[in-house]
């Protein structure tokens, strides 16, 4: 098959395009399809009765789903909310049951906690209806202790954000990494940041301006989703400087078909299959949807391990970007400047004066050696 090229096509047709397509699929399907709570952190208020039962029929009912704190009472467990320690709580007496949620962490999260108050409460109902227990109705309370923006009740606009970045990112790096124009590897960097800062205030005038969804912090939260860009941006342009076309398509694997449905934008990490959730939060979709929600709702709690690893991913694009070419050597194919001048050299007849196509070819040769130069 190595001598047919027809034959070569055919096989990429028939079985690589195929086995592609069936891993997009399946990093796209099964985090969504495997969708459950895994080591959540929950807080519990109180050490009483009703506490313990409850944790207890948690624990047998739901094993691994919540990782439990204790707080001796709502306002430090409302703290523990807003600090990012725990994505909601459950007061549980002998009377009622107050679940504290907080939709802007996640509002699959807080639907869950709700749905989990709900039954405990039914639970609770059966045993005294039984005689086990003596206890009369349990009341349940919800109360919203970090809603999300009312304009995006179910925080459909932000979980849907992740996505266009990625891209946007991955097309701002490939352009300017092929631009013939920025010749000097800082002018290539100098025009990524103001292309993701101008392309991050438009992300920002979008989500807030016209839909009203991060309705905090305007200038950090424009500072993050520009970030986000930046380091996905970089790391494109990095990788083509590298690699080549090569590099193009493993940024686009890499921060696409890996890194945005291993995000937990629309969920929660912890929602995730286990490994799923660590490798998410170390590429830049999903480090930004974190740092995004802390910045935008919760004062920049929790935000630190996701704005390094933001942080990491830019500089390693940028020294990609600055010391690619002198790393890898000239791209694949090209020819460099005594190569090409050598080659025209020895063209030419051999004498001793120089003649006039002699001294052209120099020229020609020292010419190239300053474009080349222009790259570093």
């Amino acid at each position: 098959m190595s001598g047919h090229p027809a034959g070569r096509e055919a096989a990429v047709a028939v079985l690589v395009l195929p086995l592609v397509i069936t891993l997009v699929v399946l990093s796209f399907a099964w985090p969504a399809g495997r969708t459950a709570p895994r080591d959540v952190p929950v807080g519990i208020v109180g050490t009483g009765a009703a506490s313990q039962h409850a944790v207890e029929g948690l624990v047998h009912e739901k094993p691994g789903a919540f990782d439990f704190h204790l707080y001796p009472d709502q306002q430090a467990a409302r703290s523990a909310i807003e600090n990012r320690d725990v994505y909601g709580a459950l007061a549980i007496s002998a009377h009622d049951i107050t679940v504290l949620t907080a939709p802007a962490a996640s509002t699959s999260v807080a639907q869950l906690l709700g749905e989990v108050g709900q039954q405990l409460a039914e639970r609770a109902a059966q045993q005294g209806a039984a005689g086990t227990r003596p206890s009369a109705k349990i009341h349940v309370t919800a109360l919203d202790v970090v809603p999300v923006a009312a304009e995006d009740p179910r925080g459909v606009v932000f979980s849907s954000a992740v996505f266009p970045l990625t891209i946007c990112g991955i097309l701002i790096g490939a352009f300017v990494s092929t631009a013939r124009g920025l010749r000097r590897p800082w002018h290539r960097l100098l025009t990524l940041l103001v292309a993701c800062a101008v392309a991050g205030l438009g992300a920002y005038l979008v989500a807030q301006g016209f839909l009203g969804a991060l309705p905090h912090d305007h200038v950090a939260t424009w500072a993050v989703l520009s970030l986000v860009l930046i380091s996905i941006s970089t790391t494109a342009a990095g990788l083509v400087r590298l690699l080549g076309q090569a590099g193009l398509g493993l940024s686009a694997a890499l921060m696409v078909f890996v890194g945005n449905p291993f995000s937990g934008a629309g969920s929660a990490p912890e929602m995730l299959p286990k490994g799923v959730d660590y490798v998410g939060q170390w590429l830049p979709p999903g480090a930004g949807a974190s740092l995004l929600r802390d910045t935008a709702y919760f004062d920049g709690n929790g935000g630190s391990g996701h704005l390094a690893v933001l942080a990491l991913w830019s500089v390693c694009g940028f020294t990609a970007v600055m010391f690619g070419r002198r790393i890898t050597g000239r791209a694949p194919g090209a020819k460099t400047g005594a190569t090409a001048s050598g080659a025209s050299l020895s063209s030419l007849p051999t004498s001793g004066a120089a003649s006039p196509d002699r001294r052209h070819a120099h020229a020609h040769a020292h010419a190239h050696a300053r474009r080349s130069d222009d790259d570093y």
